[in-house]
């Protein structure tokens, strides 16, 4: 077999290879869209079973958090947070108690984040004690149009406290990009890993 033969079958082996691995890539993405995309209004999650005024005033909290985040107020922003709650970021910074929070956020507002705003939809919120509550949201940070439901690309957990003045406070906060093609991949491979909701 000839050199420029062998050339030739490589290339078009290449090229099979990629346009294989595009419309993988483009299917698994295309058919990627998450099912639960949450409920608009945080009031919507408040479970039956709680005092509703807890739940608001959790509401609360995270409203203050998206308006400190609108006007670029990174010391309102971090008075939301308790003095030494944490905040992990999707890309695995962290930081630790509330002037290391403001102060990055100081940065972010000024910089990467200026005249940004959060646009959030809510999954989840649950009261582990009467002082300590878990909400979960999809969320993404935006300049522009606001991103429908399905566009938000981070999935967000707070964890939230009653704090010693009786305001609820976060102490922890993480945050996740959502990969949807290695989701939508997993999901295939092995349909039981997808969560109920995905079905």
């Amino acid at each position: 077999m000839n050199r420029k033969l062998v050339k030739r079958a490589a290339l078009v082996s290449t090229l099979v290879l990629t346009l294989c691995a595009t419309g993988t890539y483009l299917y698994l993405d295309a058919t990627s869209d998450v099912q639960r995309t949450g409920a608009e209004n945080c009031g919507d999650v408040i479970p039956a079973d709680v005092d509703r005024r807890d739940g608001k005033a959790v509401c609360a909290t995270l409203d203050a958090l998206a308006d400190a985040w609108e006007r670029g107020d990174a010391e309102a922003y971090g008075r939301q947070f308790t003095e030494n709650g944490t905040y992990t970021t999707y890309m695995g910074s962290h930081y630790e108690g509330r002037a290391d929070i403001t102060a990055s956020h100081r940065a972010l507002f000024k910089g990467f984040l200026k005249d940004s705003k959060l646009a959030a939809r809510y999954l989840d919120m649950r009261f582990l004690t009467k002082d300590v509550a878990v909400l979960t949201s999809r969320g993404a940070d935006y300049t522009g149009d606001k991103p429908g439901a399905d566009e938000l690309s981070k999935v967000t957990t707070f964890t939230l406290v009653r704090d010693t003045d009786d305001t609820w406070r976060i102490a922890a906060f993480h945050n996740t990009e959502r990969s949807n093609v290695m989701e939508r991949f997993s999901f295939l491979w092995a349909p039981d890993t997808a969560p109920k909701a995905e079905k």
